[in-house]
Order: structure tokens, then C-alpha cells, then sequence
């Protein structure tokens, strides 16, 4: 069954606007492990989205994806007002975000024995002044659809481009390549210990009218990326809950016999003289929006607007 989350059409600057949904399946795993979040209050110069595949099964891969994703943004939120002009100031927030989230599994851990071996993998996003930035661990993805092409944008810690590097280098077919055994294999992840690598580039990435970005756990990469682009091509014009959807019932056709957990942002790129945005959000609601998206992520009921308020002082 796919969850849907819609967040309304907003104007995130004087150049572009963003239409932003997501979406989940669990496939077929026991529970759902991945975790995700997203805001992007109407008015609001910035935006923010967090998704995490959490791992450890029973040793509670789901909460550690919670924890993650959960900690991130709440660091974004209440850090992020000030230092989002500057692109190396938000890279430091971005990259102090996912230490800080790494240090939380660690306490969690140190609690509760039981637990050792959860972990996660993150992509989280910031869209600042028409631009992003992100800072990512693991093998969650982060593409980019711009004038009908993909492009992967996040490094990818997993053993998959050492082991498309001997295809390409005639050691392994390319069919080997893609069934390898070791494909899925991490090479970094946030588990609690030392971080052994972290995507997290100081420049800000520009963002045009038209492109369409893609946060999403490795459950999508069921599909090819040339299916992928297809998919989102054939409905660029649509809304982006109309693509989320489209892509997870996508996956959920595939009918691999041990699907993974699936989940999806989507975000499109607008001009501000694009269809407006009725019902949109606006910015004075914009720690509201966070609470909720946590909320979301945990799966508990949204943040009461008094308490809201007293936040707010």
C-alpha cells in the first residue's frame, strides 16, 4: 500500500517556486524501516527534506531511521534560521547534522544493548535562495532529472560503483555486475561508530525552472535509471504527488519476491509565474510544518498549535 504525503506548491524565492510530495511502500519486508521528513513553508526562503533506510531488522533498523531523520531535521529547523546565506555556513550545519544524529544512535545504543547493529543510511537536502545543498551517507539516492536526462548527484557508499567499474573494465559482465551478491554492500553508513565517508559538498548546486529532483532510499533502484526517467518524463507536467505515486506503483509492479522498503520525494523545480499554490502554507506556520513532518516521520500525532505557539515564543 503506498502512504502518501503532500506538501503544497511554495514559493521558496524570487525565481522559483517548489511543488513537493512523497511517498512510501513497504514492499515486501515486515516492517517499514525507512523514515522521511519534509518542509517547505510557503514564503520561506528555505526547505528541507530528510530520508533515511534504516537497517539492523530486529535490532530496530526502524527506529534508528526515525532517530536519524528525526535528529537531522530538528537540527536544520532550529539551526537553520541563521546560517543558510553562506554555502559553506550550511555545509557545516549539514555535515554537524548527521554527527549529531550518528551521536544519538551511539546513546541509544549504549541504553539498550540489544539494539547494537541498527543503523542507516541519510540524504538530506536543503533548498536555499533558488540552490541546493545536501549532505548524504550510504546508498539513499539523490537524482536529478533536468531536459530528459538523470544524473545521480550523492556519492554512493555501497560496493555498486566499484562493481560497475569491473564491467566496464571487461573483468565482470554486466549482468554479473548487476545481480552481484556484494552489490548492496555498504561502505559507510551512520551506525554509532566513526563515519568512514560523508557527501557533503561546500558549493551550492543551482536549480533551473523544470528540473525535477528525486530523494529516495535504494528500494527505488529496483527500477533502472533509464526507467526512472522515463516514468518522471512522461509526467513532468503533472503535479509531484502524481510522479511519487507513478514511481512507487512502479516498483510495486516489479514484484521482486523481497522488495525492499521504498520511499520517494519528490521535488519540482517552478517559476514563480507557474499555476499558483491555493492552500499553500505560509512562512509564520513554518515551525508548525516541521512538528508535523516529524510527526510524520514517527508516526504520532502532529505538535498541538498551542504548544506550537509557546515554541514560537
Amino acid at each position: 500500500m503506498t502512504e502518501l504525503l503532500r506538501t503544497p506548491p511554495v514559493q521558496a524565492s524570487a525565481a522559483l517556486r517548489y511543488d513537493v510530495a512523497s511517498a512510501q511502500c513497504r514492499g515486501d519486508r515486515e516492517r517499514q524501516e525507512d523514515a522521511l521528513a519534509v518542509s517547505c513553508p510557503d514564503g520561506a526562503d528555505f526547505g528541507f527534506a530528510v530520508v533515511s533506510d534504516g537497517m539492523g531488522g530486529h535490532a530496530a533498523g526502524d527506529l534508528a531511521s526515525r532517530i536519524i531523520v528525526a535528529e537531522i531535521f530538528a537540527e536544520l529547523i532550529l539551526r537553520g534560521r541563521g546560517p543558510l546565506g553562506e554555502a559553506a555556513e550550511l555545509s557545516a550545519l549539514l555535515n554537524d547534522a548527521v554527527h549529531t544524529a550518528n551521536a544519538s544512535l551511539r546513546a541509544q545504543i549504549d541504553a539498550c544493548p540489544e539494539q547494537a547493529g541498527m543503523g542507516g543510511t541519510v540524504v538530506a537536502t536543503a533548498l536555499v535562495d533558488g540552490g541546493l545543498q545536501w549532505v548524504s551517507v550510504g546508498d539513499s539516492v539523490l537524482y536529478l532529472l533536468r531536459e530528459g536526462r538523470i544524473e545521480r548527484l550523492n556519492d554512493d557508499h555501497s560496493m555498486a560503483p566499484e562493481i560497475d567499474l569491473m564491467a566496464a573494465r571487461g573483468m565482470i559482465d554486466a549482468e554479473a555486475a548487476r545481480t552481484h551478491p556484494q552489490r548492496n554492500f555498504l561502505t559507510s553508513a551512520l551506525t554509532g561508530q566513526d563515519i568512514p565517508e560523508v557527501d557533503c559538498p561546500v558549493g551550492r548546486f543551482d536549480l533551473r525552472d523544470g528540473d525535477i529532483l528525486l530523494i529516495a532510499s535504494d528500494g527505488l533502484q529496483t527500477l533502472s535509471d533509464a526507467r526512472i526517467a522515463e516514468i518522471v518524463g512522461e509526467r513532468a507536467r503533472d503535479e509531484s504527488r502524481a510522479i511519487a505515486v507513478a514511481l512507487i506503483d512502479a516498483v510495486t509492479a516489479c514484484g521482486q519476491p523481497e522488495q525492499d522498503n521504498t520511499s520517494v520525494v519528490v521535488l519540482k523545480v517552478e517559476a514563480p509565474d507557474a499555476a499558483p499554490a491555493p492552500g499553500a502554507q505560509p512562512v509564520e506556520d513554518a515551525k508548525q510544518s516541521a512538528w508535523s513532518a516529524l510527526a510524520m516521520a514517527f508516526r504520532r500525532p502532529p505538535m498541538p498549535a498551542e504548544a506550537s505557539a509557546k515554541s514560537r515564543g
